[in-house]
């Protein structure tokens, strides 16, 4: 009998939770996200921008919350740390999300008007990498690096918990935006109000 209770609400529970796709409030936080020791699980290497001793891009010290790797959707290492000393979008995204179809427009214009000043990378998740690289190809979103997070480890070091979030990092890793803008709306204000 008991069985037969908890299943419906586990199964409602798990629904809800992929259905979510764009329903946040778009709140903002103060508070970064609760650090992880856990780097993600990929054996990615370091780029040539960092340099190896807990400097990222520039020689900037890197925060905690910049300390891990992983890999793009189309196979590359990615090393966050290559993002430190610059403002930083983390935009998660889940390929069959239409929501997230509807931001990518937007969220590619913001990666291109403010090239070399504010890093943007796509963390795709909830689906297989093959759906991911289609989503990236589909959006005409390929201008900026997406990262291949199927297992989750990137969206729970950010504590992402629907898909079509964005967090937005300033240049020394503090979160100052968590929250969905619906088809990318005010993504580029945001920015704007880091870059100067």
């Amino acid at each position: 009998m008991r069985a037969r209770t908890l299943l419906p609400a586990t199964l409602a529970a798990a629904l809800l939770t992929l259905t979510a796709c764009g329903s946040g409030d778009g709140s903002t936080s103060d508070s970064g996200p609760a650090s992880s020791s856990a780097e993600a699980s990929s054996p990615a290497q370091a780029p040539a921008a960092s340099n190896g001793n807990g400097s990222g891009a520039e020689g900037a010290q890197v925060p905690k919350v910049l300390n891990f790797t992983a890999t793009t959707v189309d196979g590359k290492p990615f090393d966050a740390k290559t993002l430190a000393g610059k403002p930083t979008v983390l935009w998660f995204w889940a390929p069959w999300c239409p929501t997230c179809k509807g931001q990518a427009a937007e969220t590619a214009k913001v990666a291109a008007d403010n090239a070399g000043t504010v890093n943007v990378v796509g963390v795709a998740g909830l689906d297989k990498n093959a759906a991911m690289r289609d989503f990236v190809s589909d959006t005409e979103t390929g201008s900026f690096p997406h990262l291949s997070d199927e297992d989750g480890e990137v969206w729970k070091r950010f504590e992402v918990t629907q898909q079509s979030h964005y967090v937005i990092l300033d240049k020394n890793g503090k979160t100052v935006y968590e929250g969905v803008l619906p088809g990318g709306k005010g993504l580029a204000d945001k920015v704007a109000g880091l870059t100067g």
